[in-house]
């Protein structure tokens, strides 16, 4: 059995399926370049056959992203398959992913079929995609809900009309770690045939048991791992890459020195890159990528850290991609400073002009902040990052509220080059604010969800807000930040707008 773990990352299909976390076609390719400089084997760039525009990002992705087996994902039917090879056509190594529902319950009341039709059907589509690819994967939907020994029937069939990846899918994260190890293991010893394919598990997260159920399956055997980054995904998401990763690298002696190829000090750049592409906000508390993975309050804690690192610490920081030093720039550092500071926090294909801007942004912390620190410039960078075409560019703004509630704004804006301004009352200051953006812009947009917070500790630290507006059928993320919350409101709201502005002007 081979000790190399194939990493599978399904972040810009089954990841995207986040609700709001819908990605542009520059945005996926950003995130799939990424991928590929990490070391993923396997991405998963889209479900070609869901809309035209998925189709172009995927064939767009296979065009231009090197170094990793690209993949699309297909029911188990002519016209699917036929979309899926469309788009992959272009890639250097293709793969087709083809999957049919297996459990009793998907099969009568999802596909209404009988298990053998359903079995025929699976034949087909691999066969099809056989055509087109000499790497196919077969899924069955639903595995861990579905007969053990059907599962057996129907992935020996699979291998034998040409499927070179079996996969035994979660999909409604329904197992448990023990359970999960049992099936892998019985479909290894009642397959015929599968000692010829690579075993694949597909963790969803609704019992939070993902993590602990793909890694208990490597151990039973399996040899791919589908996971997406910061576990985003269907309803509670995915298998998290970075955890997966960083247990086999931790826990080698537990799991037998079973490695991915995993590039692991890129695994916070690529949280962060995901992260700002989708609107989703990583927890602070989450594993290997959340602020507080290496940070340490207590005050027994502290004295271990002094004393030894692995009092507290498992990992390094270093080795997953964090700064292990709180370095401090104030307003005394000058333009070569600042710029060296980014490149060491991985921001160093900057223009000249980005780093003028972010550098005029920075001076203006420095006067409301004592100190800043890397988390202050990393926002101030990702925020100035995520700013695409504007229609919509705020030129100043004023509001007041008292002890009723009551608030009064205004905005002054340029709309498509033409300088507007208006006014309105609202439920205080954020709400006033938004109304009188709202009778200028006349979006027709409704704000969904509106979240703070700090980016760093103290009275001084800077406000992190990220909205999601929805416009008619689509929804769009915003993010801001400043000192001031209204401030970092306004921005988030603004871009939200902007973002729905140019997607509704390409539509036109």
């Amino acid at each position: 059995m081979s000790d190399r773990l194939i990493i599978f990352d399904t972040t810009l299909r089954d990841g995207e399926q986040s609700p709001g976390a819908t990605m542009a076609t520059p945005e996926k390719l950003e995130v799939a370049r990424m991928l590929a400089r990490m070391g993923v084997d396997v991405i998963e760039a889209g479900f070609p056959a869901a809309s035209p525009g998925d189709l172009e990002a995927v064939r767009t992705i296979a065009r231009e992203v090197k170094g990793s087996v690209i993949c699309a994902l297909a029911r188990a039917n002519d016209q699917d398959i036929d979309a899926a090879w469309e788009g992959i056509r272009p890639a250097e190594e293709a793969r087709i992913h083809t999957f049919i529902a297996t459990s009793p319950v998907h099969m009568e009341y999802k596909l209404r079929m009988t298990p053998d039709q359903v079995v025929e059907a699976a034949r087909r589509a691999v066969t099809r995609a056989r055509g087109y690819v000499s790497n196919v994967e077969f899924s069955a939907e639903d595995a861990t809900r579905s007969d053990w020994d059907f599962l057996c029937r129907i992935f020996a069939v699979a291998i034998e009309a040409g499927a070179t990846t079996i996969n035994v899918p979660d999909t409604v994260g329904y197992t448990t770690p023990a359970e999960y190890a049992r099936l892998i293991t019985y479909l290894m010893e009642n397959t015929p045939g599968i000692e010829n394919v690579v075993v694949s598990v597909h963790c969803h997260d609704d019992l939070g048991m993902a993590t602990a159920n793909t890694l208990a399956a490597i151990q039973a055997g399996a040899r791919q791992a589908e996971v997406t980054i910061n576990g985003i995904g269907e309803r509670a998401g995915n298998t998290s890459l970075e955890e997966v990763v960083m247990a086999l690298h931790t826990r080698k002696d537990f799991y037998g020195g079973i490695m991915p190829r995993i590039e692991t000090q890129m695994l916070v750049p690529a949280s962060r890159l995901v992260s700002r592409t989708t609107g989703i906000v990583v927890q602070p508390n989450k594993a290997i990528v959340g602020a507080n993975a290496f940070a340490h309050e207590a005050g027994i804690h502290q004295d271990g850290m002094l004393k030894h690192r692995d009092t507290y610490e498992i990992m390094t920081p270093q080795s997953v991609g964090w700064e292990s030093s709180r370095l401090v720039l104030g307003k005394h550092s000058g333009r070569a400073g600042f710029t060296a500071r980014l490149k060491e926090l991985g921001y160093g294909d900057l223009s000249r002009e980005q780093i003028e801007e972010l550098y005029r942004r920075f001076i203006d912390l420095t006067d409301r902040k004592k100190t800043v620190t890397n988390a202050d410039l990393i926002a101030i960078v990702e925020e100035d990052l995520q700013h695409g075409p504007e229609r919509y560019v705020l030129s100043g703004w004023r509001a007041h509220s008292g002890s009723d509630g009551q608030a009064e704004a205004w905005v002054k804006m340029v709309i498509d080059g033409v300088e507007r301004e208006a006014s309105a009352v609202g439920n205080g200051q954020i709400d006033a604010l938004f109304k009188a953006i709202d009778r200028l812009v006349n979006s027709g947009c409704t704000l969904e969800a509106f979240h703070i917070d700090a980016v760093t500790p103290g009275e001084d630290a800077q406000g992190e807000v990220t909205v999601r507006v929805r416009c008619g059928a689509n929804i769009y993320n915003g993010r801001g930040v400043a000192t001031d919350i209204v401030e970092a409101g306004v921005r988030a709201y603004l871009m939200a707008l902007n973002r729905a502005g140019v997607a509704t002007e390409v539509t036109v």
